[in-house]
């Protein structure tokens, strides 16, 4: 096997469904989409474009009778996840109507130590479930991975995700867009399918 040629990816492999899920058939839940993550020492390469897709994804989502949570990360008083705080806040665009649970969570994956798992249970959800958030390789992937764990089939939306560069360990820095892919590609491999853009799952959802 050379470079450039990809490996059969595990789905493959144990013949997981490899189609993308119908919004209508879904539940969407939306990661942790703060102002943190906008500005200051969180500031995400192209969040704005991300919340922008989330915006559009929560529109289709509404208009499909998806049931929608949302999920945010509480780390308390004085922190960019103060959830009490406008830092901390839903981003406006991506914002909860009545009768749209809001789940707190402390941890990477949603379900652990959550009430989310419930709160599908009570929406009716047991199957399909289409993510998108922040940040793509921490709290996207391991609710992905947490949802694939507990018998679910997550979908999430790559460009309603970002996340930003860090230092790799050999020192060299990595940069977003190759952080993003690598946990896209980590979800694909295994946990989940991935939709390019809003537009590929709104295209399969029947209008009227």
């Amino acid at each position: 096997m050379t470079a450039s040629t990809a490996s059969t990816t595990l789905r493959e492999v144990i013949g997981l469904p490899q189609e993308l899920p119908r919004l209508s058939e879904s539940a969407l839940i939306l990661i942790d989409f703060q102002n943190t993550y906008r500005g200051g020492v969180m500031l995400l390469d192209e969040a704005e474009r991300a919340v922008a897709a989330g915006a559009r994804l929560l529109a289709a989502a509404r208009a499909a009778g998806a049931p929608v949570v949302h999920v945010v990360n509480d780390g308390g008083e004085g922190t960019p996840y103060d959830i009490r705080a406008e830092i901390g806040a839903i981003s406006d665009e991506v914002a909860p109507i009545e009768g749209e649970k809001v789940v707190v969570k402390q941890f990477p994956n949603a379900f652990h130590a959550t009430d989310l798992e419930e709160t599908l249970k009570d929406l009716g959800v047991g199957g399909d479930l289409v993510i998108a958030g922040f940040m793509t390789h921490m709290c996207v992937l391991f609710t992905a991975q947490g949802a694939f764990n507990l018998g679910y089939r997550p979908t999430v939306v790559a460009e309603a995700t970002a996340t930003r560069p860090l230092e790799a360990p050999d020192g060299t820095v990595l940069p977003s867009a190759a952080l993003q892919a690598a946990s896209l590609t980590t979800v694909a491999d295994l946990f989940g399918t991935v939709a390019r853009t809003v537009d590929e799952l709104v295209a399969l959802t029947p209008a009227g």
